[in-house]
């Protein structure tokens, strides 16, 4: 196929340091794509980036695109020792079409199998339609290749487990949040500590409706920062006790020598026992709960240990189906590559066919000045039988073209055919047009799915 290129920096080859220099706002990825067309004439682009990558997707690749983009990252990065390239890696052809397919399956994610790369993706692409460029970035290859991209991810989730079960330990709580308590709406939840473990916890837990957050810590000042950035109220760390009656959810992430929940303290703070669920997660080390509170009445604790076990066996689940997975990925990867060499021979079978009827048509009114007493009916037929003629000569070299591009000869068979035919490079003009026929098939099949999506809204509305 033509040259596709991938550049990019993930969380396989920098630091979350490096990453956060390289993200770019949606604005700002905007403006990066049209630099990319205005500076260096690039013909197709994407940027995806979330906080584990940042990938320019070019289409054609050439080494002057992709430094174009390699500068775009450097630019983005700012002032960095050795420089950003030393964290860069590229993907050409098949690699890197392989590449994003993975990406969307979630293959090549920091957590194996996450969902949310799926929608980014999905995002990166519409961002790119919407840059203020004619012909649009987001052109026939690229619509292509991301639309495939995302079919390829949706398949890999549903005929494989890759991302069943909770893989991290924030996911981990939510599992078992949902599991104790049905749904988390008006639950509440206490944070012990200030670790950064707890606040991804609390993150995940908020956004599945939990209704409020205390927070508690040694240092009212540090509870106090912490409950401002998450939404929430501080407590001094003497009231705690009083504070855990009301709670639903307990995560305590302290670097405390000893535990800060003892049985006793628990009992006395429950006064006579605890009537509803309680969910306690202890991620610290060492405990800060005592591990005799968990065997009291309808007291669910986990340690980072009981965490870390299910997140290891869901994870092992996961590894399990990448075998699967990547079968998948070769397969639509295949599957568009024959596409894009299918694609290539269009304009060699206009041009032999537009060759071809020229010389039909010469010789065909040469015949007919000769034949000019033949009745028009006669006249006509002789012109019918010359097209069908010719359409059953080129009938089977064309399909032996359209055969060799899917079996990866395509770049040979058009040599060929264009000397054995003597026929001229296609043109600027024929090219044109394709592009235009094919960006007019790629608004008909979006206006397709809109329709589809919009009777699915409504149906699921009437219901």
């Amino acid at each position: 196929m033509s040259l596709l290129s991938v550049v990019g920096v993930s969380h396989l080859t920098a630091s979350v340091g490096i990453r956060e220099r390289v993200a770019f706002t949606s604005a700002e990825a905007r403006a990066a794509l049209e630099a990319l067309r205005t500076s260096a004439g690039i013909e197709e682009a994407v940027l995806l980036s979330t906080c584990n990558r940042t990938e320019f997707y070019l289409y054609p690749g050439s080494d002057l695109h992709v430094e174009a983009a390699e500068a775009e990252l450097s630019k983005k990065a700012g002032e960095l020792v050795g420089g950003i390239e030393q964290y860069l890696y590229r993907h050409e052809s098949t690699d890197a079409v392989q590449h994003l397919y993975r990406v969307a399956g979630g293959l090549d994610s920091l957590v194996l199998g996450e969902a949310e790369i799926q929608g980014q993706v999905k995002a990166a692409y519409a961002l790119a339609k919407k840059v203020p460029v004619h012909p649009p970035l987001a052109g026939p290859v690229i619509h292509r290749l991301f639309q495939s991209a995302l079919a390829a991810g949706g398949r890999i989730r549903s005929q494989t487990p890759i991302g069943e079960g909770a893989a991290s330990v924030a996911s981990v709580a939510v599992e078992l949040a949902r599991k104790i308590f049905g749904s988390l709406a008006g639950r509440q939840v206490m944070i012990l500590g200030a670790g950064a473990t707890a606040e991804l916890v609390v993150g995940a837990l908020e956004r599945d409706g939990i209704r409020g957050l205390v927070v508690s810590n040694r240092t009212y000042e540090r509870a106090q920062e912490l409950a401002g950035k998450l939404s929430g109220k501080a407590v001094h760390f003497d009231e705690m006790p009083f504070a855990l009656a009301d709670t639903d959810v307990l995560v305590a992430s302290t670097a405390a020598p000893h535990p800060l929940v003892t049985l006793d303290g628990f009992r006395q703070a429950m006064g006579g026992g605890r009537a509803r669920p309680l969910l306690i997660l202890d991620l610290a080390i060492p405990r800060d709960v005592e591990f005799a509170v968990g065997g009291e009445a309808n007291v669910f604790l986990y340690n980072v240990d009981d965490l870390r076990e299910i997140v290891d066996d869901n994870l092992l689940v996961r590894r399990a189906s990448v075998s699967d997975a990547e079968a998948i990925v070769e397969e639509f990867a295949d599957t568009f590559r024959r596409w894009h060499d299918a694609r290539d021979v269009v304009p060699v079978i206009q041009n032999l066919r537009g060759r071809w009827e020229a010389v039909r048509q010469s010789e065909l009114d040469r015949l007919l000045k000769r034949l000019d007493h033949m009745p028009t009916g006669d006249r006509e037929a002789v012109a019918a039988f010359s097209k069908r003629l010719l359409n059953k000569l080129l009938h089977e070299p064309t399909s032996r073209l359209r055969e060799g591009a899917g079996n990866g000869r395509g770049p040979e068979i058009i040599d060929a055919l264009r000397y054995l035919h003597d026929l001229e490079d296609d043109g600027p003009e024929l090219a044109s047009e394709l592009v235009e026929e094919s960006q007019r098939q790629i608004e008909i099949e979006e206006d397709a799915v809109r329709d589809i999506e919009g009777e699915k809204e409504r149906i699921d509305t009437s219901d």
